[in-house]
């Protein structure tokens, strides 16, 4: 994801180029390099615009109290496709799992207490605080053992 420039600053969940005009998901002439992105002070965060490979679930409500509940542990259990980089969105309550995955109509559901989104082209993805996937998992199956 790194070496690609479909990257943008953020303010708040709104896409921002560096030098903080408004950037659209589907305009890859606002998008940047992650390196010029970190560089700039724009905005207040920075995230990451879907496709080329690249697409996205986004587990809403899937954390409580910092342990990621068990719905959730189900719904990264069953993801197929190849998991790239495991986040925790800047709620600190979500989880964004990106994944290898061609461009296709995204989709939402419900999940427990929570829903899944699923998009691989035109989003824009606030990045959050990284993790990996052991521990997003590891967390999980810790709290389904004392359930």
């Amino acid at each position: 994801m790194r070496d690609t420039a479909r990257w943008a600053r953020a303010a708040g969940k709104r896409p921002i180029q560096i030098d903080g005009t408004a950037a659209s998901s589907t305009n890859p002439v606002t998008w940047s390099t992650y390196s010029k992105v970190l560089k700039s002070k724009a905005g207040d965060g920075f995230g990451f615009m879907l496709g080329d490979g690249i697409g996205c679930y986004d587990l809403d409500n899937a954390i409580d109290n910092g342990v990621v509940k068990s719905w959730a542990r189900d719904v990264i259990d069953a993801i197929a496709e190849p998991v790239v980089y495991v986040e925790k969105s800047v709620s600190g309550r979500g989880l964004h799992v990106f994944v290898e995955l061609a461009e296709q109509m995204g989709s939402r559901r419900s999940v427990g207490d929570g829903s899944v989104e699923k998009y691989s082209c035109g989003r824009f993805i606030r990045c959050g605080e990284p993790s990996s996937l052991e521990e997003v998992m590891s967390d999980a199956r810790s709290t389904a053992e004392e359930e």
